[in-house]
Formats: C-alpha cells, sequence, structure tokens
C-alpha cells in the first residue's frame, strides 16, 4: 500500500496486545514507519482511510459502524464459505471488488453469509480487481464511498509475482538461491 498511498499514521492489533506490539516494533524499524499497536479492532479502523484485515476469523472483526466514509477495506482473511472477517452492513455499504468472481461466489463467507441472509445478491460483486485495472468498471464514484477488495487468493498470481521478484534478483544479483536439496548457491 505504501507504493500507491502515503501513510501517516498506522494502527496494527492482533488477539494478543503483545504480539501487535511486536509486531509494531520490528516493523517501525524496517519500513521507517511509526506504527502503534492497539488492543482491540475498533481503536485500530476508527478514522482510518485504509484497513485491512488478514485473520482467520469465523465471525467478523470488522464492523460497519466503525468505519469512516471514503475509507478503502482490503480483507485478505476468512477464505472459507462458513468464515467472515466483516459483519453484513460493512459488505451491504461498500462497493465490492474481487481477485475471482467464481471464487467469491462459491468460498466467500464475506460475501455469501450477507447474500444467506438476502442482504445482497451477486450483482453486488462490481467487478475483479483486473476489471478496474482494464478500465472495464469504475472504482470509487465519489470520496466518501466504501470500497472493499474481498481476496481470497489466486495460486496463479502468487506465482507470478513469485516469478517476477525472482528474476529481478537475479537481474540485480541480489539473494541466494536455494535448491530443493538445501543446498545454497550464489547467483553468478
Amino acid at each position: 500500500m505504501r507504493s500507491v498511498r502515503k501513510l501517516g499514521r498506522v494502527r496494527v492489533c492482533s488477539s494478543s496486545l503483545p504480539r501487535a506490539e511486536a509486531f509494531a516494533r520490528h516493523h517501525e524499524k524496517t519500513l521507517g514507519l511509526r506504527i502503534e499497536a492497539v488492543a482491540t479492532a475498533k481503536e485500530a479502523v476508527l478514522g482510518a482511510d485504509l484497513i485491512c484485515t488478514a485473520t482467520p476469523a469465523r465471525e467478523p472483526v470488522l464492523l460497519s459502524d466503525w468505519i469512516s466514509a471514503g475509507a478503502h477495506i482490503n480483507a485478505v482473511g476468512a477464505c472459507f464459505a462458513a468464515a467472515r472477517e466483516l459483519d453484513t452492513a460493512t459488505v451491504v455499504r461498500s462497493r465490492l471488488y474481487v481477485d475471482r468472481r467464481e471464487s467469491a461466489l462459491a468460498e466467500s463467507g464475506d460475501f455469501l453469509i450477507p447474500k444467506a441472509e438476502g442482504a445482497i445478491g451477486d450483482d453486488h460483486i462490481v467487478g475483479e480487481i483486473g476489471d478496474i485495472l482494464a478500465g472495464r468498471v469504475a472504482a470509487r464514484r465519489s470520496p466518501d464511498e466504501v470500497t472493499l477488495f474481498k481476496s481470497l487468493g489466486i495460486a496463479i498470481e502468487d506465482l507470478a509475482a513469485a516469478h517476477h521478484i525472482h528474476e529481478r534478483a537475479r537481474a540485480e544479483g541480489k539473494g541466494i538461491a536455494v535448491d530443493f536439496g538445501g543446498h545454497r548457491v550464489a547467483y553468478d
């Protein structure tokens, strides 16, 4: 997110405050950002412009009442039909994008549970992230609109990212290669 937005304040929470504090300390040093560990998800998201959830939650950890107008949410955890990070009201009020429509319709509890409740239909999914990049669907339509990207993860995207990083490291002579036998070899 830092590559597309300037981050002024970062707050992080976890089910364990000591783990959140350790995470904050470590990443403050590596990223050069001030990161504040907080005790609750509510504290983390009140007033936030960007919200990221990455939990194995079965029940919502993010409630609509906590989300400011104009916020963007990246929800990347809860990747099963019976699990969700977001309450129904959050999904209903959000302009929803997914990484892959077919996967969201079959596997995303964040989508499927509000749908089963009758709060939304399949047409609530505006499009896939690639549709925005290709200009086939509009992104944010107003400054107050809440946008939501629900990702279940796509293996081919992970492989493409790994390939890109690998090729860049090789071209720049950085990193080490580790073969499957565990032997380390330096790039020439």
